[in-house]
């Protein structure tokens, strides 16, 4: 049986991490470089990082610190924000991430995703899908989740890894900060339409979220949280060991 994975998101924003963090013994809480130590000391399995910085000069930056941390830290890595070309993969794949999330720039041209896993490997592209509850279906939302599209998501996504993606995060705009637990029928939906690992994102509030995730959506291949995390109202050792006493497989 393959080990469920726990990996915290970190949204960074001209150099620094944008939800708030409160850790002892780190120097400067809002640097991705101690933060992403801090976890990949701690029992995450991987780590997303997410370039919420628009400008030029906040891309160039992002560039810097992302060659900091992949020098740093010693468990996978998934970058994205801005991947709109396959120059974009390149770029970060050249500072050391392992996995390159794309979302906007798949909607705006979905070939994207066919041409960077012909050249770097589907085990190198991650769909990140932000779906939100509309009408009894589950909608597409394009930039950050604040741009409806006409594309209903189980079908989308499972063109996506029809197209070469490897991996699909699944992120609830419904549930994301409510943190009253993963949204498990929209998972439930597209576990069962792909056959690649599938992350949920968006609606963990506590431990038992997880271990409800993992027992009632076995397909979900990994959980994935950020201010919980980074607020310590969830730690990962912690996490790990409740799973563990659940019958859940991690690697602890």
């Amino acid at each position: 049986m393959i080990t469920k994975r726990i990996i915290p998101c970190l949204d960074v924003r001209d150099g620094r991490v944008v939800k708030g963090v409160n850790f002892e013994g780190l120097s400067d809480v809002s640097s991705p470089v101690g933060l992403a130590k801090f976890y990949s000391d701690n029992g995450a399995d991987e780590l997303v990082f997410y370039d919420i910085t628009a400008s030029a000069e906040g891309r160039a930056l992002f560039t810097d610190i992302l060659k900091k941390v992949a020098e740093t830290i010693f468990i996978p890595l998934t970058v994205g924000g801005g991947i709109n070309t396959v120059d974009d993969f390149d770029r970060v794949l050249k500072c050391g991430a392992d996995k390159v999330s794309v979302n906007s720039g798949a909607l705006k041209n979905p070939g994207l995703i066919y041409e960077a896993a012909k050249k770097y490997g589907n085990q190198c592209v991650v769909i990140s899908a932000d779906v939100k509850r509309e009408n009894g279906q589950f909608t597409v939302y394009a930039k950050g989740g604040r741009e409806k599209t006409d594309l209903e998501a189980v079908s989308w996504i499972k063109k996506c890894v029809g197209m070469g993606a490897g991996e699909v995060v699944l992120n609830s705009i419904d549930t994301d900060g409510v943190k009253g637990g993963f949204d498990l029928e929209m998972l439930d939906a597209v576990c069962s339409a792909v056959n690649v690992p599938v992350i949920a994102s968006g609606g963990a509030g506590k431990k038992e979220d997880f271990v409800e995730l993992f027992k009632k959506i076995p397909k979900a291949d990994a959980g994935l949280a950020a201010s919980i995390f980074h607020f310590k109202e969830v730690e990962i050792p912690d996490l790990k060991r409740t799973l563990k006493e659940n019958g859940i497989l991690v690697r602890i």
